[in-house]
């Protein structure tokens, strides 16, 4: 299992000007990054991110349909580099807003591989079968013990809650790229990237296969 490199260590966490680009290069890029969570008391929680997916307001068709309505794809259009949640069936989802302030944007982490804090992990979301514990968008979220009012809206290099960037980036022959998870309105656009063979990545099927040469 890999080690995490904690914040004693000499990594940086990504800056919110990392964030401040297209959202679909920046997921592709933060795929294998460290999510690190700093509980109150100082133990820290942490998973390497292995799904993400990309929003993208100005040329996605999912922003005007749906879960993506003009009043919700407004709560992206915050500066880059700044933790947000969606709502989804009632469970919060974590992203980080992406592109210049004004313009709705995001990157979502979908998947996480547990690496530290496992047991306390295991306290805030009890499971019988361990790749359950992190493999979805909302289980993270609650596997972390995260509050989304406390979360929402600070940066996404805060010490309680950042990204460690990867080692190494990962190649392309180690990532598969599908389409997203539940959306109708644009599910052709291939903006889901996960880990090959990664246990950890959900069981969600995509909205639809991608498009011959997408």
């Amino acid at each position: 299992m890999e080690i995490l490199p904690t914040s004693a260590t000499s990594v940086t966490p990504l800056p919110p000007a990392f964030f401040n680009r297209d959202p679909v290069r920046v997921a592709r890029k933060v795929l294998g990054a460290t999510l690190v969570r700093v509980l109150p008391g100082g133990e820290v929680l942490s998973g390497r991110v292995v799904e993400v997916e990309a929003y993208d307001c100005p040329r996605d068709p999912a922003c005007a349909a749906g879960r993506f309505h003009a009043a919700r794809t407004m709560d992206m259009a915050i500066p880059p580099g700044h933790w947000l949640f969606w709502t989804a069936h009632s469970h919060p989802l974590l992203q980080v807003s992406c592109r210049e302030e004004g313009i709705a944007a995001s990157m979502l982490i979908r998947a996480l591989e547990p690496l530290t804090g496992i047991g306390s992990m295991l306290t805030h979301r009890p499971v019988t079968r361990g790749r359950d514990l992190t493999n979805g968008p909302a289980k993270l979220v609650y596997a972390l013990g995260l509050n989304p009012a406390e979360i929402a809206g600070t940066r996404v290099d805060s010490p309680g809650l950042h990204l460690l960037p990867p080692a190494a980036p990962l190649p392309d022959d180690a990532v598969t790229v599908t389409a997203r998870i539940g959306i109708q309105a644009g599910k052709n656009l291939p903006w889901r990237f996960l880990v090959n063979g990664n246990p950890w990545v959900s069981p969600a099927v995509p909205s639809m296969d991608l498009l011959a040469g997408g």
